[in-house]
């Protein structure tokens, strides 16, 4: 159905323009700030730059709609990986507007887990084809 495709495109687009605008902060601004959490929670600091693909290869995937599945779990790695490092006791904090706390992530989060779910559609570059789309 077309409304379903239309749908999917839209969920693939918001997702991955909104995530490749933190990315492309992470390629002006660099991973310094990453790095040192990754290290100082006894880690790699390499581990820090899987933040790229998190950010951007995954996002420019999701727009153009190849490898999608795939793309949409790197998402759901990088969001759960930012919120263990980030934000590990926000779990039960509101925010000042009365939301919680981890909203934005969550909504990342979960974004990914659907587009990982659900595959591009008919409106991308692979269309439904392959198992990663």
């Amino acid at each position: 159905m077309a409304s379903d495709d239309l749908g999917k495109l839209l969920l693939r687009l918001v997702l991955g323009i909104l995530l490749l605008f933190h990315g492309i902060a992470k390629l002006t601004t660099g991973i310094s700030g990453i790095e040192g959490l990754v290290a100082a929670h006894g880690l790699p600091s390499f581990l820090a730059s899987g933040v790229y693909v998190g950010e951007v290869i995954a996002p420019i995937l999701l727009i153009i709609g190849m490898y999608t599945r795939l793309a949409g779990l790197f998402v759901v790695i990088n969001m759960a990986v930012a919120v263990f490092l980030v934000h590990p006791g926000h779990f039960f904090e509101l925010a000042g507007s009365g939301g919680w706390k981890l909203e934005l992530q969550s909504l990342y989060l979960f974004g990914g887990l659907a587009v990982a779910l659900l595959g591009a559609g008919s409106y991308s570059v692979k269309g439904r084809s392959g198992r990663w789309n």
